[in-house]
């Protein structure tokens, strides 16, 4: 037993090594990354350079008036100069997550934007960065971001209250019986799991087998008594529970929601009833027979 106790302490002492050494280099991918907007910022255009790679590239892509997918190369030293020639504090780009893969010496990184003129919002967007670990660390070998001007994040909470408002809309349009709204808000392979052990239908399966239910004036009516949402690192994912008021009493629910081209749609959704601790023998005695 001593034996085996050794090894295993042998075998956590390597994988918590293991997981650290991962965590400083998301933490260093990471520092370079902000260390380009901070130069950004201060108008220190040395202090952007030093994250590039010799060879690296940018790279921005847009849809344009036509509806039609753009592609367009940025001029690195363009780019530096401009950067110089900036009045510090107008260059600004706040980043909301960060989405770090890594392997060996390479590393992707996705981060959601809002680039600010001065305190004036001008675009957001998502940039995605290739990185690479040489002889000089990590450096940027490529940028390449996507650019819109609608619906951007300005301040830190916002897409929390933006996701608040877009769930308690998916239950008002239960409520009001608009079964375009309910079902849009849900991403074409969404799940969504009833309180009845057979109720799992994908998301089109549930229109079909709900659609008398939104002919009413309400199909169900669920109120919110309380809410909590946490957004993924990436900002490309987030995942809520709630207590609600409904017909059947007091129910608990958990969804998972994703950011697709579309904009965010509610991927998985279970509800259940609650049933209090000292009742749960009557419970399981009333459903076992």
């Amino acid at each position: 037993m001593k034996k085996y106790g050794m090894v295993l302490v042998v075998l956590t002492i390597s994988t918590l090594t293991v997981v650290g050494q991962e965590v400083d280099r998301r933490a260093e991918v990471i520092g370079v990354i902000d260390q380009l907007f901070a130069g950004m910022r201060e108008a220190d255009s040395a202090k952007v350079r030093a994250t590039f790679h010799p060879e690296m590239r940018l790279q921005t892509t847009y849809i344009n008036e036509e509806g039609e997918p753009q592609i367009v190369n940025g001029d690195i030293e363009r780019f530096v100069q401009s950067v110089g020639s900036s009045e510090p504090g107008t260059l600004i780009e706040k980043i909301w997550g960060y989405d770090v893969q890594i392997d060996q010496n390479l590393a992707s990184v996705w981060t959601p934007y809002s680039f600010f003129v001065g305190d004036k919002l001008s675009h957001c967007g998502v940039n995605t960065f290739q990185m690479f670990d040489g002889p000089d660390g990590w450096q940027i070998i490529q940028i390449a971001d996507t650019r819109e001007r609608e619906g951007c994040q300005s301040e830190p909470n916002a897409l929390e209250q933006e996701l608040d408002a877009m769930i308690t809309a998916w239950h008002q349009a239960a409520a009001g019986a608009d079964a375009d709204a309910f079902f849009g808000a849900m991403s074409e392979d969404g799940v969504y799991i009833g309180t009845d052990k057979s109720e799992r239908w994908l998301r089109d399966e549930l229109r079909e087998w709900s659609k008398d239910a939104f002919e009413r004036e309400t199909a169900w009516a669920f109120k919110a008594i309380d809410r909590v949402i946490t957004i993924a690192p990436d900002q490309r994912h987030a995942w809520w529970d709630e207590t609600l008021d409904t017909w059947m009493g007091v129910c608990r629910s958990t969804g998972i929601l994703k950011r697709t081209p579309e904009g965010w749609k509610i991927a998985h959704y279970q509800l259940s009833v609650t049933v209090p601790n000292e009742k749960i023998e009557d419970f399981r005695e009333l459903v076992e027979n």
